[in-house]
């Protein structure tokens, strides 16, 4: 009888494959950790660890501008009248008002009946320039755009969730269409409508009472809106101020009142290009929907 224990025996001819087999997992293992530059260690069950340093969670989002609040002299809220106020409180928003004015006129163009031309030689419709936003042409001071840009980058990443596509987009205006002493925001170009006919503005105008969404009983006042809340969001991340939380509750006005200085990222050069969808110049784009003698 042959010995199992010699070549010539039983054994080796059995278990030959086996090791082969077992003989070329080492090898390419050792193989590829040399490509790789990294020793790769083969436990004694023959399972390969993963690499503990290797980062497998997606990389976190970064815009191009830089996140920021509305400047609190420039909201509306802060500066505006209220019944029953004392004369010093009276003169503390008069002043408020004042400087707004300026901030604005300084930045984005002198309007005839505010401010002073010495305050800036050009207008808001010389610094506006047409863009897009959502599909939809819009004409906005030049110096915007970029955040405009960002939020609507936001609101496709974050909003998915709830489809919305506007109808009528609306920005500059030639005409003041506030009668109290004040001027909107609409005049130098900061601020856009947004479906002036799906979101409220139920304490601008009379008519807007007979509206249903401002004749019901709601919990939120963004059940006052077509508009998704997330879209709220999404502009005031960048600076713009929702006229919605105003007692007016204006639904479809976005105005910007962050620092124009700060809108894109140090070293961003994404949105920093000018727009090529119209030049800068001082004609008005006939927006649908845009009812200034509705809205501020």
């Amino acid at each position: 009888m042959k010995s199992r224990c010699m070549p010539g025996g039983s054994f080796w001819p059995r278990f030959l494959p086996s090791i082969a087999v077992w003989s070329i997992l080492v090898v390419s293992a050792s193989s590829y950790s040399q490509q790789a530059g990294e020793r790769v260690e083969v436990p004694e069950d023959g399972e390969v660890a993963a690499d503990p340093e290797i980062d497998t969670q997606p990389e976190e989002y970064l815009s191009e501008c830089n996140e920021q609040e509305p400047q609190d002299f420039l909201i509306r809220s802060n500066f505006v009248p209220i019944p029953n106020m004392t004369d010093e409180e009276r003169e503390i928003r008069r002043r408020r008002h004042q400087e707004s004015i300026r901030y604005r006129t300084e930045h984005y163009g002198y309007f005839e009946g505010f401010g002073h031309p010495s305050m800036n030689e050009t207008t808001p419709a010389q610094n506006a320039e047409t863009t897009t936003f959502m599909g939809h042409r819009v004409r906005v001071n030049r110096q915007i755009i970029p955040a405009l840009r960002c939020v609507e980058a936001e609101i496709e990443r974050s909003c998915a969730h709830v489809p919305y596509q506007p109808e009528r987009v609306t920005g500059l205006r030639t005409r003041n269409t506030y009668h109290t002493g004040e001027v909107s925001n609409h005049v130098y170009g900061i601020a856009i409508d947004i479906d002036s006919h799906r979101n409220t503005c139920c304490r601008c105008v009379a008519r807007w009472r007979d509206h249903p969404l401002c004749q019901i009983e709601v919990d939120s006042i963004f059940e006052r809106m077509a508009m998704p809340e997330c879209w709220v969001h999404a502009f005031e991340r960048y600076g713009f101020y929702w006229l919605g939380w105003d007692q007016l509750q204006d639904t479809m006005h976005f105005e910007f009142l962050g620092d124009p200085d700060r809108i894109l990222r140090e070293g961003s050069m994404t949105f920093g290009q000018p727009s090529e969808v119209g030049p800068a110049n001082g004609t008005v784009q006939p927006g649908l929907g845009d009812r200034a003698e509705d809205e501020p």
